[in-house]
């Protein structure tokens, strides 16, 4: 799992590539200190995750999260903050965020975490999915056939929300690996979406 770890703070960065660089599964690529110098080490290094605080000088951690999803669509975003502010949570998650995770958190639990985005799943703090969902759940909920969605794509659909990976989601409903991802990729083409952050949040956001 490679790794560029971005923060403003030169103790934090430190840190964290001393606490990831003793993991025998992890390399650092690299550090920046915003948004824009994370772009341009992805131009040249295509981690698999960029670990990416949010308030930072130049540019921030949610418009950095959107340049780098728009033009890197296979390297995933990791905000790792101390603040717990719904606006940014809500504009990074739209910005194809995989994970928003606290700084306040044991180093096993941001390790864990990491890992378990670059397997596919999505990771959200607690309160952070709270958050989430207390801004998405709003007015009147829908049903799957509202969405042309079959009753089997639903539960997959679901499952991408609860932050399942395809595997586990083909072992939990007894399907082939490759049944999963064909189901997937139906789902986003029939709801126009682009990956599962947005299904996820399309879920949240509709049932």
């Amino acid at each position: 799992m490679k790794i560029i770890i971005v923060d403003d703070d030169g103790l934090i960065i430190d840190s964290l590539k001393l606490l990831l660089s003793l993991e025998e599964d992890i390399e650092v690529l690299g550090t920046a200190q915003n948004g824009k110098e994370a772009f341009e080490l992805c131009k040249v290094n295509k981690p698999d995750i960029v670990l990416m605080d949010i308030r930072m000088p130049v540019m921030d951690g949610v418009l950095g999260t959107k340049l780098i999803k728009e033009n890197f669509h296979d390297i995933k975003v990791v905000l790792l903050t101390t603040f717990k502010d719904d606006e940014y949570i809500r504009e990074a998650v739209m910005n194809g965020a995989e994970g928003y995770i606290l700084k306040n958190q044991s180093s096993d639990s941001i390790i864990e975490s990491l890992r378990a985005v670059c397997k596919g799943n999505t990771v959200f703090e607690k309160n952070v999915v709270n958050a989430i969902t207390g801004m998405l759940k709003q007015g009147k909920r829908k049903k799957p056939s509202d969405f042309n969605l079959s009753q089997r794509e639903f539960e997959i659909l679901a499952l991408i929300a609860e932050g399942f990976s395809n595997k586990e989601i083909a072992e939990k409903l007894f399907l082939g690996e490759g049944t999963v991802r064909n189901y997937i990729t139906n789902i986003l083409e029939k709801l126009e979406l682009r990956d599962r952050t947005q299904l996820a949040i399309f879920y949240l956001k509709n049932f």
